[in-house]
């Protein structure tokens, strides 16, 4: 299965996106409650996430991080197989920013309908497409 790809051009500095992919008050704006999170690789980090009702505990690594550029983490549910990574990776564009997400691995889960390619597509378009940008793009 090809990894999900979604690209987006935001206008807003590095330093304020990657604040808003790192820092868990920023995260809570746009992405999810997340309790406690730092980029650091090894540092593990979990969350709940919802599909028509039903609660899915993610449970998440930290495997990857150069500061303003690129953080991965490893993304998989708890009581269920399967392992994924979700990397950004930001570049500056003329005082933006480019966002590149990719989500591997989705082939690992089980053959649910939650964990269709679909779903997360949907998610993460909305996410990198709507929800970040209009956060890191508010003016202050």
């Amino acid at each position: 299965m090809k990894p999900i790809v979604i690209e987006k051009l935001l206008d807003a500095p590095v330093e304020r996106v990657w604040k808003a992919i790192t820092d868990k008050d920023d995260m809570k704006q746009w992405y999810f409650d997340i309790a406690e999170f730092k980029p650091e690789v090894g540092f593990e980090f979990q969350f709940e996430g919802q599909n028509e009702g039903r609660v899915f505990v993610h449970l998440c690594k930290v495997t990857e991080v150069i500061a303003r550029k690129k953080l991965t983490y490893s993304w998989r549910y708890k009581g269920h197989e399967g392992n994924s990574f979700v990397t950004f990776e930001l570049s500056e564009e003329s005082g933006k920013t480019k966002i590149k997400l990719t989500h591997t691995g989705l082939e690992t889960f089980p053959p649910l309908a939650d964990f269709a390619k679909e779903n997360f597509v949907a998610g993460w378009t909305a996410l990198i497409g709507s929800l970040l940008p209009a956060f890191v793009e508010k003016k202050a």
